[in-house]
């Protein structure tokens, strides 16, 4: 979230980002709304409090002299009375501020473009070549059900649409991906590997902007199963493992990359990519987290879009690398780079990773700082992520991209070892 002072006395400045994204004012309104009405009572409340105090120093004055100073108890309990009523209200009000401060978006960065939506994206670089067929090239489900390793049918009769079955060569390939992914990542990139829950609490959610905003894109589970929410990307579990922690500055930056199934009801996606592997509710993805110091986190934003980049560079596939504008920017980011990767069958590219500095938007949700040696006080940490990349859309894009003529698919070199073989073809 925001910083409550900088809402507090630059409103104007938020006005502007909220421009800039394409949002309107009326929640910064309410928010304001209530602020007005807590700093009225506010002011209402110190009066009383100064009262309060000079009579109770004529309480303390009178018994000093041996005087009865009933009367004056009784006046100072009808003020200490009001107080306590209006400080309650105070605190909802104080919650209510929170509530509505919390459905604020960050603030894009200076050097975000601005733009209403995708197609004002500005396209930064481009890597390899389209691969050229001398056939009509095939939608990878398609080819998947072909060469009989992806079964969306039976998936369906499993549990409902959006959802794939992996079988044989297709399994091995997502198996293989995954572990190429965080191998590179530990072993090249210096990345730690985790392995966190998928199941977590409200309070994590909350810590990286998924909650309260994106409530109906999360899969829950009952109250009587004690309300636990399936992450929609490992970002949730990996940044909340220092959710309420003071860093040493010592100790940062810290470089996390986790495998994890994914849940997302794709709620706003009707419609959209109802066939393939592109929005599964269920799918496997690799991600990087990072806590870097404040002065570095645009250079680690580079650093870790070229992390991702890597991966797509040694399977040889043909991507470009986007900078977000203004209006299609994520709530929680300040700035995002997309990786998109060429469909040959769709004839465009599609994303396949999203690299974003939340600056400290989230480390402040989740309490998260660090400590300089020597020095007082503590700073919020800057906070990172990016898809290092999502499994199935690379399956996807490999089937696309490698796929020959008489059906078969053939493997990135990267990946023929895990796979024992170089070539997908058929049985």
């Amino acid at each position: 979230m925001l910083d409550i002072r900088f809402v507090r006395e630059r409103a104007d400045e938020v006005v502007t980002a909220l421009k800039k994204r394409g949002e309107g004012t009326e929640i910064l309104n309410a928010f304001l709304a209530i602020e007005s009405q807590r700093r009225d009572l506010l002011k209402i409340v110190e009066e009383k409090r100064q009262v309060r105090n000079t009579i109770t120093k004529e309480v303390g004055n009178l018994k000093k002299q041996g005087k009865d100073a009933s009367s004056v108890l009784k006046e100072a309990k009808k003020v200490s009375d009001g107080i306590a009523e209006k400080e309650e209200v105070l605190r909802e009000l104080d919650r209510k501020g929170m509530d509505e401060l919390l459905l604020i978006p960050n603030i894009p960065h200076e050097s975000v473009p601005v733009g209403t939506d995708e197609s004002q994206n500005k396209e930064l670089r481009v890597w390899g070549a389209k691969p050229d067929f001398s056939f009509e090239p095939l939608n990878h489900w398609d080819i998947g059900e072909n060469l009989g390793i992806l079964d969306f049918e039976r998936a369906g009769k499993i549990a409902g649409a959006r959802f794939v079955i992996n079988k044989g060569a297709g399994a091995r390939l997502e198996r293989a991906l995954m572990n190429f992914m965080l191998n590179v990542h530990t072993k090249d990139h210096g990345y730690t590997e985790i392995l966190p829950p998928i199941l977590v609490n409200r309070e994590s959610m909350t810590g990286t902007g998924q909650l309260p905003k994106f409530e109906d894109d999360l899969f829950k589970l009952s109250e009587e199963s004690k309300g636990f929410l399936l992450i929609p990307t490992a970002e949730v579990p990996v940044t909340n493992m220092h959710r309420q922690e003071i860093l040493n500055e010592n100790d940062l930056p810290l470089y996390y990359t986790a495998y994890t199934p994914c849940f997302r009801k794709e709620a706003g996606a009707y419609g959209k990519d109802t066939r393939g592997l592109i929005r599964q509710h269920q799918f496997n993805k690799v991600e990087l987290v990072k806590f870097v110091k404040p002065e570095g986190s645009y250079d680690e934003l580079e650093a870790l879009t070229a992390n991702a980049e890597e991966i797509l560079k040694r399977l040889g596939l043909h991507y470009r690398v986007v900078c977000l504008c203004s209006g299609d920017l994520g709530f929680s980011a300040a700035k995002t780079y997309d990786l998109e990767v060429w469909f040959p069958a769709q004839g465009k590219f599609r994303e396949i990773s999203s690299c974003s500095n939340f600056e400290d938007f989230q480390a402040r949700r989740a309490g998260i700082r660090f400590k300089k040696p020597g020095k007082k006080g503590t700073e919020f940490v800057h906070t990172l992520n990016g898809s290092g990349l999502a499994v199935g859309r690379t399956v996807a894009a490999i089937l696309e991209n490698f796929q020959q003529e008489d059906g078969s698919v053939i493997i990135p070199e990267a990946l023929r070892h895990s796979m024992g073989t170089d070539r997908i073809s058929k049985l």
